[in-house]
This record gives C-alpha cells, structure tokens and sequence, in this order.
C-alpha cells in the first residue's frame, strides 16, 4: 500500500487477481529483451486511447481509473510470482528475475482525464511515463482495467438518457454477468454511468451502491395456501395496535375492490398469490412491491397487490409498488396507474395514484425508447442482461501505444490511417464556445503555448488537411490531470469517492450538445490538433515511412 505525496493511503485493486502477473506473457518477454540489451531504464511515455465511440454513439463515458492507480500503487512481485516466472521463462538469466524482485512503480508518472468524463477517439484517456520494461508491464492491465468500465459506464448513461433524469434505474445484471468480476464491476459502473440502485448485494457491501430488490415468481408459486403463514398479525406502523389477522383484513378489501368492479369482469383471483404478497407484506410492511405477473396480471396480481395495499394503508404504512416482467409493459402500466388513480378517488386513499411501477424483462436502450413512443405509465426500471453484458458491442477497443523513448517521438503507422498513432508527450484541452457547450478537444505538444479564452487558435484534423477551423474559445479546461507522480513531487490529484465520480458524470453528459448525444446520427464531436502538431506529425510520418522504388 502506497501513499505516494499525499497523506491519503491506497489501497489495492478491488479484485485481488488484478496484479501485476495480470498481464499478457509478450510484456515480460519485452520487459526481459529491454533488460538484456540494458534499455530497461529508458524514460518512455504510453497513451491509452480508443479509436471509435460504442454503440453507435458519439461518446463514451471514461471510467476505470480509479483501479489502475489502486494496482500502480502496490504493483509488486511476490516470490511467489517470481518462482512462477522462472517457470514460465527458463532461458531468461537470473539477473532479470533479481531485477522484476526489486520492480515497483515509484519511478512511473500517471496523468489521466478525470474519470468520468465524456471523452471521445484518439484523445489519451491515460498517459503513462516511465522506464519502459515497467510500463510495458502496466498495458495489459491497465487496458483490462479501462475497456470493460468504460464501456459498460457508457452503455448505462445511454440507458439513463433514453430513459430521463425522473426514471429510477435498477441494475438487475449479476446473474447474467460475465463472471463475478464482471457483476460486481457493472454493478460499480453502472452507478457511475447515472442508475440508482443494484440488486447486487456484494456491490452494496464494496461500494455503498443502494441496494433494491423484492422477490421472484418462485416465492409467489412456493405459497399453496393460507396456512402457509403461521403468524398473521401485524402491528399498526405507530405500534398503537395490533391487526390479530391481517389475512382475514387483505380479503375484506378483496371483496371491497370488487364490489366497485375496478377489474372488469373477473372471478376469484389466484388465492395462492394473494398469500404470497400477504406473507411478503408482513415480512416487510415498509416495503411492500409486488411482483404481479405469476398468473393474470389484470384478473390477479394487480386486484391481489391493491388488497394487500389497502390492508397496510389502513395500519398506517404505504405500499411501494408493482413490477412487471412480462406481456405488453406499456399497456399493463397505463390500465394499472388507471386502477390506482380509481382507488385513490373511490376510497379517499390520498397519494395511492402514485403507486409506483418497476418494468423488467430483457429491457434495453431500444426497447425503452419504444415504451417511450408508445406512453407507458412506469416509474423504474430494472435492467440486466443487455446492460452488464453490452450486449450491442463487445468490447471499447482500447489500445496502449508508445508515443516517446527518451524524449524522441514515435509514430505508429498503418495503411488503415485509423490505426496511425499521434506521436509525443501532449496536453489535452477542451474549448467551449459561447452558448457553454463544448465545441473541440484540441492536442498539443507539451512545450506549446496553452490557448486561451478570446485568443483565435486554428484547430486541425490530425490527418486530413482540408479539415481545419478557427475557434475562439470562451472558456478552456485542460483535461490530463497527474493522477500518480512517481518520484516527481508534482501534485498528486486525490482520487474522488464513487459518488463525486457519478456527479461528475451526470454534470458532463448536461454539459454536451444535444445533437452529439441523439441515439439516431449524432452529430460527432471535432477531435483536432494544433497546427503545430499537425505539422509535426507528417513531418514524422514522411521521415518514418518507406520510399518505395519503382522497376
């Protein structure tokens, strides 16, 4: 554990196989021919970066920081781990393992964009510097640590966004999760990228996240009959009184709803269903929601909740709701927040119109909007599957290249001039322009002058020549923050809770223009370069590249 200029101690990844044998064989072969040719110690700066938004999108959301600086600060190799490597490499001489035994981080310097953060392609998320063989260690990690969180953090603001800022959003993915580390990691990403709450018990315990949950359709189908519920009294919410027999109570306000014939025409609703919720009920009179869905809907679980519900109303609690995880969501919703509205008026039960209603059932970006355009009336929703496994995209894309050794650029190049790398150290700074929207990321050399508010700056395409613009901007924030200094003494930024990282969150995806975050074409959002820049990086690219000879 590493405290690293600040009084504040950090502690290890959340997940314990994140260490630094996390990695990929190819880093400690490299790490091991940096050392035999005595390259290991060359100072070398890595961006982190992806190269497309996800989903169709233009953004992404940056999250995965946080547990990058938790393993930099305790990346150390075990004996046992070095005995591993013996294993795993027997050529490699002995000097290089005494080397790995004596490896830590105190040398490398992380400078990173806050997490959190909207951020879009080829601008670096992460930039690491240090002697080369330990960074090179850190790049499959940190792309591990860093894919996965940014992408499920985007795919669960996009479902904040379809579904509106007055939507509760439930992450309901654990089961379907890639795995445990997948779970608990969606369920901390999720909160991130804007939903309420979690039914992943364990993430609650890590991370705060507030926990929801009411039960299956196994515990309405394990109930047969009354009898099923030994103890049938409950005490009024100000425990001024006891009801001896609240399930004699939920029946009488069985036949009082169907006297007012709320339901249509109906018979006998599901006797062993209305025991479920009664049994449920008195398990947790402040919390009563019901899942209503086992049998009929219409002819049994909504007339069985609202008995159940009147029932608590009268000792003085509220019922929470219903939720629905099956048939037509948004028909189901409207006749449902009819029934309640009825009840409201026809019994003077003040506030049981608002009765809220949770949807489930294989919800989606897509199938939200759709209940949107078709008018539901549901209040929450719980989402699982498509969520936490980003089912409409696999994986974020991100890539760890070297970009300066010993304070020489490097370029990567490609015939696919996605893949071109923009070389050297860089600051990164957002403009703002008049109406407070962000209008361009701009990358500079280090050594260039910082734009500034009112000052006309000529923001280039990296690789096209005819894409360029002036932007005065009104306001500039520069991005890369030092997130780890090494042995710097350069102020280190304090990792912010998962909450400030949340706010943090929310208020960028307000700050963006609209158009850039429509689900159908959005507009992109300019990434650029200096003009500087821009002329060195063709300089570089002509230097690097082959001439070709023609016979």
């Amino acid at each position: 554990m590493e405290t690293n200029g600040s009084t504040e101690k950090i502690m290890g990844p959340t997940n314990p196989m994140v260490t630094p044998l996390l990695t990929d064989l190819y880093q400690f072969t490299m790490a091991y021919a940096y050392w035999k040719a005595n390259k290991h110690l060359d100072r070398a700066v890595f961006d982190l970066y992806f190269r497309k938004n996800p989903f169709g999108g233009e953004y992404t959301v940056f999250a995965g920081l946080e547990e990058c600086i938790h393993l930099i600060a305790n990346f150390k190799l075990s004996h046992d781990d070095i005995s591993y490597l013996r294993t795993a490499m027997p050529l490699c001489e002995e000097g290089f393992f005494n080397y790995l035994e004596e490896l830590n981080c105190k040398d490398v310097e992380v400078y990173a964009i806050p997490e959190g953060s909207v951020v879009f392609p080829k601008v670096p998320l992460i930039r690491v510097e240090g002697p080369v063989a330990v960074v090179q260690l850190l790049e499959t990690p940190f792309v591990n640590l860093v894919n996965y969180a940014s992408l499920v953090t985007t795919n669960a603001a996009r479902h904040r966004l379809v579904s509106g800022k007055d939507k509760v959003l439930m992450e309901f993915g654990l089961r379907r999760a890639q795995g445990p580390d997948g779970g608990i990691s969606a369920s901390k990403y999720c909160y991130i990228g804007g939903f309420d709450a979690t039914s992943n018990v364990m993430a609650g315990k890590l991370f705060g996240i507030p926990l929801r949950g009411t039960h299956s359709h196994a515990f309405v189908s394990s109930y047969m009959s009354p009898d099923d519920i030994p103890d049938k009294t409950l005490k009024s919410k100000d425990g001024s009184t006891t009801c001896n027999d609240f399930l004699s109570l939920c029946q009488n306000w069985l036949k009082n709803i169907q006297t007012v014939k709320l339901f249509g025409v109906f018979g006998e609703t599901n006797q062993s269903e209305l025991t479920a919720f009664i049994s449920y009920a008195l398990a947790f009179p402040n919390n009563f929601l019901a899942l209503v869905d086992t049998y009929d809907v219409m002819r049994s679980g909504l007339p069985n909740f609202c008995a159940v519900a009147l029932a608590l109303n009268s000792l003085g609690y509220k019922a929470t709701g219903i939720r629905l995880d099956s048939g037509d969501l948004a028909y189901l919703s409207v006749q449902a927040r009819k029934i309640f509205n009825i009840i409201e008026t026809e019994f003077q039960i003040t506030g049981f119109g608002k009765t809220a209603i949770t949807a489930s059932n294989d919800l989606n970006e897509e199938t939200i909007d759709a209940l949107n355009k078709q008018g539901h009336e549901m209040d929450a929703f719980g989402i699982g599957t498509y969520l936490v496994t980003c089912y409409a995209q696999a994986a974020l894309g991100c890539v760890f290249k070297l970009v300066e050794i010993n304070n020489q650029p490097r370029i990567k190049l490609s015939e696919d001039i996605a893949k071109v790398s923009i070389p050297c150290k860089k600051r990164i700074f957002r403009l703002y322009g008049k109406e407070g929207y962000p209008l361009v990321d701009i990358m500079t050399r280090e050594n260039e002058p910082t734009p500034k508010e009112g000052e006309r700056i000529l923001c280039r395409h990296p690789f096209i020549e005819s894409k360029r613009a002036y932007v005065v901007p009104q306001r500039v924030d520069e991005l890369l923050k030092c997130y780890w200094p090494g042995n710097s003494n350069k102020h280190r930024e304090e990792l912010p809770s998962l909450d400030k990282i949340k706010n943090h969150c929310i208020h960028q995806l307000e700050q963006m223009r609209r158009d850039h975050m429509r689900r159908l074409n959005p507009t992109p959002y300019k990434v650029s370069v200096s003009a500087k820049l821009y002329d060195f990086i063709h300089f570089l690219w002509l230097n690097e590249a082959p001439v070709g000879e023609l016979q």
